[in-house]
């Protein structure tokens, strides 16, 4: 598998977690959704990780991958991140965004349905992998807001 930050970060934590990994296809465009297929889970189970921008400031939205954000529900002038500003600021690269170990912490804000859940899914730091871990790990290391984000 090899350690990505988002491991490291969860190991140095003490977290309990697994990870799962696929063949990731370089022509698919929908990240999550193609987790949810090649590891056959259920979509609201696994997470996707947005980066946004809330007038010039960063964060991270991080909602179940068969729902769209809703920009409105994090602030009024709040808009996806350019794609380059994202990969820069997180170090990762798009489609394997993750909410844990990015370059510098973001504030984060997880949906409310990952409550639900007792293990949720969201991308361990690269295509192809993805790391389960029950999302009240995930919002104590990310220090996240717990709300509705996700149009459904």
């Amino acid at each position: 598998m090899g350690k990505t930050p988002a491991t490291s970060a969860a190991e140095r934590a003490g977290l309990t977690f697994l990870t799962h990994s696929y063949e990731h296809d370089p022509m698919s465009e929908s990240f999550g959704l193609e987790a949810v297929e090649k590891l056959h889970l259920d979509p609201a189970r696994v997470f996707k990780t947005l980066v946004v921008d809330s007038d010039g400031r960063l964060g991270i939205a991080v909602l179940p991958v068969a729902c769209q954000l809703d920009l409105k529900a994090l602030g009024k002038r709040t808009a996806m991140a350019d794609r380059q500003v994202a990969e820069r600021t997180t170090g990762y690269v798009l489609g394997g965004i993750s909410p844990l170990g990015l370059r510098r912490q973001l504030p984060t804000t997880i949906d409310a349905s990952a409550m639900e859940c007792e293990t949720i899914f969201v991308s361990a730091g690269r295509r192809g992998l993805e790391i389960e871990l029950a999302p009240k790990d995930l919002v104590r290391l990310t220090r996240a807001d717990v709300r509705p984000i996700a149009r459904r």
